[in-house]
């Protein structure tokens, strides 16, 4: 895994899902972050001031082969 040399400072109430969304657009690279910051990969719901390491991801272009994901998680239908 390579580090971008940058860090994420979260706010409180955010969590990997939603750093990930807002950093890379999309809530599937939270397992990236997690691997990239295991001292933190206990905590469901940062407080505020934690500074993630930001992994470079290779987000692929959409090429309209592949099958579109749905926007949301099923968990989070309702």
């Amino acid at each position: 895994m390579t580090l971008s040399g940058q860090g994420y400072r979260c706010s409180a109430g955010e969590t990997f899902d939603s750093v990930a969304l807002n950093v890379y657009g999309d809530e599937k690279y939270a397992c990236e972050l997690l691997n990239a910051n295991p001292a933190l990969c206990t905590i469901p719901i940062f407080t505020g001031g934690e500074i993630l390491a930001l992994p470079v991801v290779e987000i692929p272009e959409d090429d309209g082969d592949t099958e579109k994901m749905p926007d949301r998680a099923p968990w989070k239908e309702g």
